[in-house]
C-alpha cells in the first residue's frame, strides 16, 4: 500500500510554471434540513472556452482545501462536502502540457500519485462527498466524481468521458479501479476502452446516468438547487440504488469472460501494437478483486510507464495538431475575402451528391439544389435526403419543425438554369477530367461571375479540370472523405489560378460545415490519396509477387491503420482504388505500383472474403480465377513488405515537402490523422517513420529534430 502522505512531490511542483491554476474556493450552504454542505467550485478564472484543468499546482491547492474541510468535518462544522465547476465545466482532466514535460519516469509516477492522493481525499473526509457534475467532465474531471461518495449530473452537460486510451495512456487517478466496481465490467470496458477507440466517443449525461456512473440526473434550469435538495435527502437517509454495481457472481463468472472477449476484440480490431488499450484491460481485469489502495498503486505504475513512452509522445504531437493547427489552417486567406453563401448547388444526385446535400443543408441551413440527367435520379436523391432527415428526427436529433424546414430547403431538378443564384456549386460526378470539364463549362454560363465552383475530385488535376473555364480563378478543389458526415477532413486544393476570394470562401464553408480544412497544392492525389496509394500499391505488389492476401494484411499491422490495405480498398471500392492507382502510376511511374489485372478484379461483384469483424481472410473464387495467371511465385516476407511501405512512405512524404504540396510535415500528419484515421499513437506518419528508421534509410535524415520520442527513448 502506497503512503501518499510520505511522498515528496517537490520535483513536479517545479513543473508548474505557466500552469493556469484552477482554484477551489469554498462556500457553505445551509440545506433545508439545517445541515451544512461546504461547496467547492472549481474555477480557473477563464470563460468556458478555456476549461478547468488539473495540473500539479491545481491539485496541491485542491488538496489543501480538502484537508481544511476534513478538519471542519471532524469538528462538526459541516455535514457534507460538494464539488462543482464554473459554468458549463467541471474539469477537462489533467493538464496535458504538464504531463508531457515530466522529464522522467519517477516524475510521471509522481503525477499519478499526486492525483490519487488528492482525489482519494473525497472518500476520506469523514462526511459524505457529493460531485455535482454541472458540465464537461473528462478524464480527471470524471475521476473527481468517481472518488466522491455520490454523484449527480446536469442533463445538458456537454460530455462525460475517460478518453485517456485515445491519447496513449490510461485513467490513472482512480478511474480504472473505481469505474468497473461501480457500473460493472462490461459497461466499464465500453467507457474506458471501446469509446476512446471509436474516434474518442463521449457519453451524453443521460447515457452516463443509464450506465450507473451517476446517481441522479437533473435538468439544467434548476440543476444545483435540485442536486442540493437530493443531497439533503441522502444525508437524511434516502437510499441510493445502484443497479449495475457488480456482485460476487459477476466477479467470478462474467468478469473473466468479458475480459477475454475484449482482448480478442482488441487483437482483431487494432492488433497488438497500441499499448494503452491492453494496459487499461489489465487494470480493469485486476479491479475485480483486491483493495482500492492496490488498484491505485497499479494505476501509478501503468501511468508512469505509458507517459514516458513513444506512443504518448506521438499522441501529444497529434493532439496538438488536431486541437491547434487544424483550427488555424496554414495558408488560408483572410476570411473577410470570403463570398457569402446563401444558396448551394450540387451537380449530381447520386449517393455522394446526396450526402453532400444533407451535410450542406444541415450545417449551413440555406437552400440546396441538386440536379442530374433525368428526373428519376433527382427524385431518388431528394428522397434519400428526406429519409435521412427523417432518421435524425426519429432519433430526437431534430424536432419536427427543424426537420420540415430542412426538407423544404432541398430541391431537385433537371433544369440547370436554377443554378443562376447559387453562390457555391460543387460537383459529384464521374471521376474523369472530360466529364468534369463538361459539367463546369455548362454551369459557368449560368451562374454569376463571382460564384465559386468546387470539385470533389480525389486525385485529378484541379487546374486541368478548370482549364476550359472562362474564369478558372473561381475553381477550387474541395475534397471530402467517406463517409462524408463523419470524416472531419476536407483537402482544399489551390491551383496556380485560384483566387484568394475563392480559397477564402472554401475555408469558411468548410469551417461552417464543421470540418477541418488543410490547404494543398494541385498535385496528383493531393495528400491522403497519394500516401494511401503508396500503401495500397505496396500491398498489391506483394500479392502479385505471390504473397497470400491474409499475410499481406497482417504485414501492415505495425502501421496501426484502422484497417488492412485490402479491407480499405474494399471499403472505398475496387474501381475507385484502381482509378487512383492509375492516376498515381501515370504521374510517378517509377515510384507507384499498379497492375492491369487490378481492373479485372474491380469489375467483379465481390473480390474478397471477410470474417465477422470485417477483416479480409481471402479471395472469392472468381477473384482467385482471375488472379491465377497474373500472380508470381516469389512471396515476400512480412518484414520485407513492411520495410518497403515504410521506406516508400518516407520517400514520398519528403518529396511532397520538397515539392511544396503542403507547407510543413505537420500538415501531412494532420491530413492522415483526420482523413485516413492514422492513429494518435503514431502521431500521423512522420514521427513513426522517424522512430522506425525509415526516414534515415529513405533520405538520410529525419522529419523532426529532435525526434518525437518518449522520455524513456531519448
Amino acid at each position: 500500500m502506497t503512503n501518499y502522505e510520505a511522498i515528496d512531490f517537490s520535483p513536479i511542483q517545479a513543473l508548474t510554471e505557466g500552469e493556469v491554476i484552477t482554484h477551489s474556493p469554498v462556500r457553505d450552504i445551509r440545506l433545508a434540513s439545517g445541515k451544512v454542505l461546504a461547496l467547492i467550485t472549481l474555477d480557473n478564472g477563464r470563460d468556458h472556452t478555456r476549461p478547468n484543468t488539473l495540473g500539479p499546482a491545481t491539485l496541491t491547492q485542491l488538496g489543501e482545501t480538502l484537508d481544511a474541510l476534513k478538519a471542519r468535518a471532524a469538528s462538526g462544522e459541516i455535514q457534507a462536502v460538494g464539488i462543482t465547476g464554473k459554468q458549463y465545466i467541471l474539469a477537462a482532466g489533467a493538464d496535458l502540457s504538464d504531463i508531457s514535460k515530466v522529464g522522467s519516469r519517477d516524475n510521471a509516477r509522481l503525477i499519478a500519485q499526486l492525483g490519487h492522493k488528492v482525489l482519494g481525499r473525497f472518500s476520506e473526509l469523514g462526511v459524505p462527498s457529493f460531485a455535482f457534475v454541472n458540465g464537461l467532465a473528462l478524464g480527471g474531471g470524471l475521476e473527481i466524481a468517481l472518488n466522491s461518495t455520490y454523484r449527480t449530473v446536469d442533463a445538458s452537460a456537454a460530455a462525460v468521458a475517460l478518453p485517456e486510451v485515445f491519447l496513449g495512456i490510461i485513467p490513472g487517478w482512480g478511474g480504472a479501479y473505481l469505474l468497473p466496481n461501480l457500473i460493472g465490467i462490461e459497461n466499464a470496458l465500453e467507457v474506458v476502452i471501446s469509446n476512446p477507440l471509436k474516434q474518442n466517443r463521449m457519453l451524453k449525461p443521460q447515457q452516463a446516468f443509464d450506465l450507473g456512473i451517476f446517481d441522479a440526473i437533473f435538468p439544467a434550469a434548476n440543476y444545483l438547487e435540485n442536486s442540493l435538495a437530493w443531497a439533503d435527502a441522502v444525508l437524511g437517509g434516502k437510499k441510493v440504488e445502484r443497479k449495475n454495481e457488480p456482485g460476487k457472481i459477476e466477479r467470478l463468472t462474467k468478469w473473466p469472460i468479458a475480459i477475454k472477449m475484449a482482448r480478442g476484440m482488441l487483437e482483431s480490431k487494432i492488433g497488438t501494437v497500441p499499448k494503452s488499450p491492453y494496459a487499461a484491460l489489465e487494470l480493469l481485469d485486476k479491479a475485480k478483486s483486491g483493495t482500492k489502495a492496490e488498484g491505485f498503486a497499479r494505476e501509478d505504475e501503468a501511468l508512469a510507464e505509458l507517459v514516458t513512452g513513444d506512443q504518448f509522445a506521438a499522441s501529444m504531437y497529434a493532439f496538438d495538431l488536431v486541437q491547434k493547427r487544424a483550427k488555424r489552417p496554414v495558408g488560408a486567406p483572410d476570411k473577410a475575402l470570403a463570398k457569402a453563401v446563401t444558396k448551394v448547388g450540387i451537380i449530381g444526385a447520386g449517393l455522394m451528391a446526396s450526402q453532400f446535400a444533407l451535410l450542406f443543408v444541415r450545417k449551413l441551413q440555406v437552400p440546396v439544389l441538386i440536379t442530374d440527367l433525368d428526373q428519376a435520379r433527382v427524385d431518388k436523391g431528394v428522397a434519400y435526403i428526406h429519409e435521412e432527415i427523417g432518421k435524425l428526427e426519429t432519433k430526437g436529433r431534430l424536432d419536427a419543425d427543424a426537420a420540415n424546414k430542412l426538407r423544404a430547403l432541398v430541391t431537385g431538378t433537371t433544369d440547370k438554369t436554377l443554378y443562376a443564384d447559387c453562390d457555391f456549386v460543387i460537383e459529384a460526378v464521374f471521376e474523369e477530367v472530360g466529364v468534369k470539364q463538361e459539367v463546369f463549362g455548362e454551369i459557368e454560363k449560368i451562374v454569376s461571375e463571382d460564384a465559386i465552383l468546387a470539385t470533389n475530385t480525389s486525385s485529378l488535376s484541379v487546374e486541368e479540370i478548370g482549364s476550359k473555364l472562362a474564369h478558372p480563378e473561381r475553381l477550387v478543389g474541395f475534397h471530402f472523405f467517406n463517409p462524408v458526415a463523419v470524416m472531419p477532413l476536407i483537402e482544399i486544393v489551390r491551383t496556380p489560378n485560384t483566387s484568394d476570394a475563392a480559397l477564402s470562401t472554401a475555408f469558411v464553408v468548410a469551417r461552417n460545415l464543421g470540418k477541418n480544412a488543410v490547404l494543398t497544392a494541385d498535385a496528383p492525389g493531393f495528400v491522403v490519396n497519394r500516401l494511401l496509394a503508396k500503401v495500397m500499391g505496396e500491398a498489391a505488389r506483394a500479392v502479385y509477387e505471390g504473397t497470400p492476401i491474409a499475410d499481406v494484411e497482417k504485414a501492415f499491422g505495425p502501421l496501426g491503420l484502422p484497417m488492412g490495405p485490402f479491407q480499405l480498398i474494399d471499403l472505398v471500392g475496387w474501381k475507385v482504388a484502381a482509378h487512383v492507382q492509375d492516376t498515381m502510376v501515370h504521374a510517378f511511374p517509377d515510384r507507384f505500383y499498379a497492375n492491369e489485372n487490378f481492373h479485372a478484379l474491380a469489375a467483379l461483384d465481390a473480390v474478397v472474403e471477410k470474417d465477422k469483424g470485417g477483416r479480409v481472410t481471402g479471395w472469392t473464387k472468381q477473384a482467385e480465377k482471375l488472379l491465377k495467371p497474373a500472380v508470381g511465385s516469389a512471396p515476400a516476407s512480412a518484414s520485407t513488405i513492411l520495410g518497403r511501405v515504410q521506406d516508400g512512405l518516407a520517400q514520398e512524404i519528403k518529396l511532397m515537402l520538397d515539392e511544396g504540396v503542403v507547407p510543413e510535415v505537420e500538415d501531412i500528419d494532420l491530413c492522415l490523422i483526420l482523413g485516413a484515421g492514422w492513429p494518435f499513437i503514431d502521431g500521423g506518419a512522420s514521427p513513426y517513420l522517424d522512430r522506425e528508421g525509415a526516414s534515415e534509410r529513405a533520405f538520410g535524415g529525419s522529419f523532426h529534430t529532435p525526434q518525437i520520442r518518449g522520455v524513456e527513448s531519448r
